[in-house]
C-alpha cells in the first residue's frame, strides 16, 4: 500500500476489511493479488490530495470496486446488460457529478452512471450540491476521482464537458461532447442554469439509449 508506514492502525485495519469485502464481492471473478493491486492503486490515487485522511480506505474502496466492476465487464466476466454511460470533465466536481446525480435518479437503476475527471478536485462543488439538492437529488456522498483504462472501456457512452485534449479515446466507442458553463467559483444562483440543462441533456441521452425516465424523475 502507498506509504505504508504513514498509515494509522485503523487506516490498516479499514483497509484490510476493505479487501476482504472485496474478495468475497468477486469471489470466482478475480483472485486476491487483483483484488489488491486494484485497492492498492485506487488509495495512490487519494492519498495525495484527500483532505480527511480518515475516509481515504473508503474512498479507495468505492473506486476499487467500481474499477473491478468494468474490468469484469470488459473481461466479459459480468453480463447483467445494463448500459453504462460515464461522464468526464476536468476537476469531476461540478458538471460531470450533476450529469451522474441527474442520470441515477432519472434512469431509476435501469443504467449505470459513471463520472471522472482529468485533473480530479478535493471535493464535489458546493454549489452545484446546493442546487441539485432544490430539485431533490443528493450528490452529497460523491467524491472527484479520476478515470481509468477499464472504466472508460467499459463505458457504452462517453459524455465529455472541457477536458479538451485530455479526455481518453478509444475507437469505436459512442462519445458525446457536451458544451457546458464550468459552475467552478460560481454561486447557486448562477449554477441552477447550468444544472437544468444538464437535466435536459441527461433525458435526451437516456432516450437515445432507450431507457425510460423513472417515474419519480419527470417531475423536475
Amino acid at each position: 500500500m502507498a506509504d505504508r508506514d504513514s498509515l494509522t492502525i485503523d487506516q490498516r485495519l479499514a483497509l484490510k476489511t476493505a479487501a476482504r469485502r472485496l474478495a468475497a464481492e468477486f469471489d470466482g471473478i478475480f483472485g486476491a493479488e487483483t483484488i489488491e493491486s486494484f485497492l492498492t492503486s485506487s488509495y495512490d490515487q487519494f492519498a495525495g490530495r484527500a483532505t480527511v485522511a480518515n475516509f481515504l480506505p473508503l474512498l479507495a474502496e468505492r473506486f476499487a470496486r467500481q474499477r473491478l466492476q468494468a474490468l469484469a465487464k470488459v473481461e466479459g466476466k459480468a453480463h447483467d446488460g445494463v448500459p453504462v454511460v460515464l461522464f468526464l470533465c476536468v476537476h469531476n466536481a461540478g458538471r460531470s457529478q450533476m450529469a451522474m446525480g441527474w442520470f441515477d435518479h432519472l434512469a431509476g437503476g435501469r443504467a449505470t452512471a459513471w463520472s471522472g475527471g482529468s485533473e480530479p478536485g478535493s471535493e464535489v462543488n458546493p454549489a452545484a450540491v446546493a442546487a441539485m439538492a432544490e430539485v431533490g437529488i443528493d450528490i452529497t456522498e460523491e467524491y472527484p476521482k479520476p478515470w481509468t483504462d477499464e472504466i472508460v472501456r467499459a463505458a457504452d457512452v462517453v459524455v465529455t464537458m472541457g477536458c479538451g485534449d485530455a479526455c481518453p479515446i478509444f475507437p469505436g466507442k459512442r462519445y458525446e461532447d457536451w458544451t457546458l458553463e464550468d459552475p467552478d467559483g460560481l454561486g447557486v444562483d448562477a449554477v441552477r442554469p447550468i444544472r437544468d440543462e444538464i437535466g435536459a441533456r441527461v433525458r435526451r441521452l437516456l432516450e437515445s439509449i432507450d431507457v425510460p425516465v423513472a417515474a419519480g424523475g419527470r417531475g423536475h
